[in-house]
């Protein structure tokens, strides 16, 4: 089997989970990751025994200082990879892609580039195929993975002859301080917002407007669609069972209680407490069965997108697909195996419960 050698450049939000996934991967090896200056991130590669590399201006001896020993410059990482995966802020891998193509190694950027910043834009589901043997690639951003990953759902089957969708989106991630609101609702009042831009940068003929307001919660973004389709579905319950039968799409039965992000995000610190993870992740398109209804060619759901972690599993398909390592469907399924993604059975209890009438008065 073929192994890819990755770097990471970037070791926050989205580098640290790449980086995690990765080390899962078959066919991948995590050579290092590199960051710019010392943090609580900086310290979590090292205990989980990832080389770190400085980058940019940083200083090892800074590093050092606090007592983070480090493998060497981010130039000495380029030499040991084959592919680098730039998690940087916004802006800064372009930047970075000059570093990238003068040491002839391939990249993945992420959605915070603008498009041209890669040979293509990439979401796993949509378009795969094409961009196989691509030297530069972006995964697009959360909300744009979570359209466009619909968009294959129902562009196939049905075909779509508009799509309306309203993004409700978090002002802040968790572990951000300086970002609000902190109490209001923002309209984005630029018309259209630039999600629906961004996924034609994927399916470039998707007939689609979005329009976005921001509001005070860090949990999740939510997406209220209405698509007027080509055909129309038998019934909601035909639509249910295309996005249930979809990889990483994940739906909510009336039963579960599963009201809306609380909860799904609840469901995903359980999830990852019984695979034995330390990072409660929701990587799937977050859907509630009662939230999908068919009206004739009109189809209309909502969902629900883990800002933090939804694009990783894209990045490690993207780099697949780079090296023509699989096809699309044998990717995913790769990725998803690896990562515990799905509806895995519970682990059972490590003792029974005694029953209650056995129970003895203390």
């Amino acid at each position: 089997m073929v192994t890819i050698r990755v770097g990471v450049n970037g070791f926050g939000t989205i580098g640290k989970r790449v980086a995690d996934a990765v080390v899962r991967q078959p066919d991948l090896e995590l050579v290092g990751v590199a960051k710019t200056r010392p943090s609580f991130d900086a310290h979590r590669a090292i205990d989980r025994g990832y080389p770190l590399y400085v980058a940019g201006a940083g200083a090892p001896e800074k590093f050092a200082s606090f007592g983070l020993p480090v493998a060497g410059r981010l130039s000495e990482l380029l030499a040991r990879v084959d592919v680098m995966v730039d998690a940087t802020p916004e802006d800064v891998g372009r930047e970075n892609r000059k570093l990238y193509d003068a040491a002839g190694v391939r990249a993945v950027f992420q959605g915070g580039e603008e498009a041209d910043v890669a040979d293509a834009s990439f979401n796993a589901l949509a378009n795969y195929e094409t961009c196989r043997g691509k030297r530069t690639l972006r995964v697009v951003s959360c909300n744009t993975t979570g359209i466009t990953r619909a968009a294959a759902v129902l562009l196939p089957r049905w075909g779509v002859a508009h799509w309306e969708v309203t993004l409700v989106r978090r002002a802040a991630d968790p572990g951000e301080s300086k970002r609000g609101p902190v109490d209001g609702i923002l309209p984005t009042l630029d018309m259209p917002s630039h999600h629906g831009p961004d996924a034609r940068t994927v399916l470039p003929e998707l007939p689609i407007t979005t329009t976005a307001v921001v509001v005070p919660t860090t949990l999740m973004h939510v997406h209220v669609n209405h698509v007027r389709l080509v055909r129309a579905p038998a019934s909601s319950a035909e639509l249910v069972a295309a996005f249930r039968s979809t990889p990483r799409f994940h739906l909510f039965a009336p039963w579960e209680g599963a009201d809306g992000t609380p909860q799904v995000m609840e469901y995903a610190r359980d999830r990852a407490g019984r695979a034995g993870g330390t990072t409660a992740d929701m990587m799937e398109n977050v859907l509630w069965e009662r939230g999908i209804r068919v009206d004739g060619q009109d189809a209309y759901f909502f969902q629900a997108i883990h800002q933090e972690s939804i694009v990783v599993p894209e990045n490690i398909d993207a780099i697949r697909a780079m090296f023509d390592l699989a096809d699309g469907p044998t990717s995913i399924a790769t990725t998803d195996r690896a990562l515990g993604l799905g509806r895995s059975p519970r682990a059972p209890l490590a003792k029974a419960p005694v029953p209650p009438a056995q129970r003895t008065a203390r």
